[in-house]
């Protein structure tokens, strides 16, 4: 039987999940794993004690893109005429940016090695960024001669701003995670040996919020990026209202005046 791609674990209000295929880097080419990360967030979804996600790789790498031996040979995700890569992209792995970007619980990418061409975009599906000091980082896709199939064209530039994103996709170079904490494309650089403890900490810190405020504000920010700002004032009108009829609001405001800690129910 084949080994799953993704090593899940559910510790409390925080679920990691780990890309297991250390012998391809973690690369992306076959449906299967596209399936399996898209019923990820299908999972998160439909689970509401989950607060928050935790995304890292086995081995070396945090994903080497798509698989570059399946290009060659026209294989995976990558076989058939144009009409059918057209077709296998869409409901392949295009599928994840839509799964993954849209949810509601904030994700942590746990950059442990390099994220090359779509392991980048995939990064940049997360909310957050943190990277082992033996991270690298390139939207490699002109190198072999394709274009970001999967959303990093929208995604990379309002990561790090067009001109950089461009520099980036325009090269295909590799920048180090100390260049792409400068450039804003990580939140921190940590030592490899403290990467996932660290990001896991910072999970748990997100996951003792109220659930109910959590996912709206994670909403609100992302309607955000492309809403006026008289909408998304609307919107958050709307999303307050709701959370001021919580009970874990109630909680939260009762634990502050009363100088203790809040115990959250999910109401």
């Amino acid at each position: 039987m084949t080994e799953p791609f993704l090593i899940v674990e559910h510790e409390g209000a925080v679920l990691s999940a780990r890309l297991n295929s250390p012998q391809t880097r973690n690369a992306l080419s076959e449906p299967a794993q596209m399936d399996e990360l898209v019923e990820l967030c299908n999972r998160v979804r439909r689970d509401r004690t989950v607060k928050a996600v935790v995304l890292s790789g086995e081995g070396s790498a945090f994903c080497a893109g798509g698989n570059v031996k399946d290009m060659r040979e026209r294989g995976g995700i990558f076989a058939g005429s144009p009409h059918d890569l057209r077709e296998s992209y869409r409901n392949t792995i295009q599928r994840i940016p839509l799964a993954l970007y849209e949810l509601d619980v904030p994700v942590i990418a746990a950059i442990n090695g390099p994220a090359i061409g779509a392991g980048l975009d995939l990064a940049c599906m997360c909310d957050i960024r943190i990277a082992s000091d033996k991270a690298l980082f390139a939207e490699s896709f002109v190198k072999v001669g394709i274009v970001p199939g999967d959303g990093g064209a929208w995604l990379l530039p309002r990561a790090i701003g067009m001109q950089r994103a461009s520099l980036m996709a325009f090269t295909g170079e590799t920048i180090d995670a100390a260049k792409a904490l400068e450039w804003g494309l990580v939140a921190e650089v940590v030592p490899a040996d403290r990467l996932i403890t660290h990001a896991l900490g910072l999970a748990q810190r997100i996951a003792g919020n109220a659930s109910h405020a959590l996912r709206l504000t994670k909403r609100l920010l992302r309607e955000g990026q492309h809403m006026r700002l008289d909408s998304l004032l609307e919107m958050s009108a709307a999303y307050q209202a709701l959370a001021h009829h919580t009970h874990d609001h109630l909680e939260a405001v009762n634990a502050f005046l009363e100088k203790r800690a809040p115990q959250f129910t999910d109401r």
